[in-house]
């Protein structure tokens, strides 16, 4: 099968989930491909999209930098490694045969990647073979626009074993690797009662059908590496205004067989200058940014800006 020109792929979804007018702290999950008007692609657990050289540049640039910063591991068992690299290579093909070839090889598999012109041998039990990337899970993630989690079990005890996070949002892999659904969520304002429900959405995300939420948030850039160390995307200059809603399609698979769920991250921006023209989605904007709360303001870097962009908003 020849490569398939990068020309050829989709441009980006375009996703709206401000519709209600309103800043909410819940789980927000749907069942996947719940229609959020985007066709098949809302049935789709990866999006690739027009905008994949530019995604795997940045995540090239940080390994680069520092792959320990960006790439951490906790108590992560071999049975919930292959597990996970195993559905993501079975499914990569699934959604994009255009783009990718499994095949059968030898003494194992054989993953075909023609955006990269990479090709990944792994055995029978998909553990990866002769790559200069750190583990399995690390080549699949450059192979895809998403950032990735694995959360582990066993017993009451549950963590965060995998964290691929190339395209962080003000966060560090490296606080968050190996802790708990509420100690992880504890900085976030209004968190508190599903931090005390930590334990059950947990088995929802292991054992339940895959799921999809989103969250959102405003930048002054459409930088995608935002790591604390990195510091930008959140002063607003009135005088020359620039402001982007910064989303997140995040999906939950579950991998009951080995107590674990699979946690994909996929950023997108908007420019907030083409969505206040539209009167829908200008006053959902607005009224959702009035309902915070002082804390959620401040969390979400908004508080020392909200005057002027509620002004310039109109």
């Amino acid at each position: 099968m020849p490569a398939c020109p990068v020309e050829q792929l989709p441009d980006a979804p375009r996703y709206f989930p401000l519709a209600k007018g309103r800043y909410e702290v819940k789980p927000g999950l749907y069942p996947l491909g719940t229609d959020f008007g985007q066709g098949e692609r809302d049935r789709q657990v990866f999006h690739l999209d027009s905008d994949f050289p530019h995604y795997r540049q940045v995540k090239q640039a940080a390994r680069q930098e520092d792959s320990a910063k960006y790439v951490q591991t906790c108590n992560l068992t071999p049975p919930v490694e292959q597990a996970a690299v195993a559905f993501i290579a079975q499914r990569l093909p699934q959604e994009y045969p255009q783009w990718f070839r499994l095949e059968d090889h030898t003494a194992g598999w054989r993953l075909h990647c023609y955006l990269t012109g990479e090709v990944l041998d792994f055995d029978r039990d998909f553990g990866c073979r002769g790559t200069a990337y750190l583990s399995g899970l690390d080549a699949l993630a450059m192979q895809i626009q998403e950032d990735l989690c694995v959360v582990s079990r066993t017993g009451d005890r549950h963590w965060v074993s995998v964290i691929h996070l190339c395209f962080p949002n003000h966060w560090a892999a490296q606080d968050k690797i190996g802790r708990s659904f509420a100690e992880i969520h504890a900085p976030v304002p209004g968190m508190e009662p599903l931090n005390r429900r930590g334990a059950a959405l947990v088995q929802a995300m292991i054992a339940g059908p895959p799921m999809v939420r989103f969250a959102w948030g405003l930048s002054t850039d459409t930088e995608l590496n935002h790591h604390p160390d990195r510091p930008g995307g959140r002063t607003f200059d009135p005088q020359c205004p620039c402001l982007y809603l910064r989303l997140e399609r995040q999906v939950i698979w579950g991998l009951p067989a080995v107590e674990a769920a699979l946690f994909f991250i996929r950023t997108y921006f908007r420019d907030v200058s083409c969505l206040r023209q539209d009167p829908m989605h200008h006053t959902a904007l607005r009224s959702a940014i009035q309902s915070m709360s002082p804390a959620a303001l401040t969390y979400k870097g908004l508080a020392p800006h909200l005057r002027e962009i509620l002004a310039w908003l109109g």
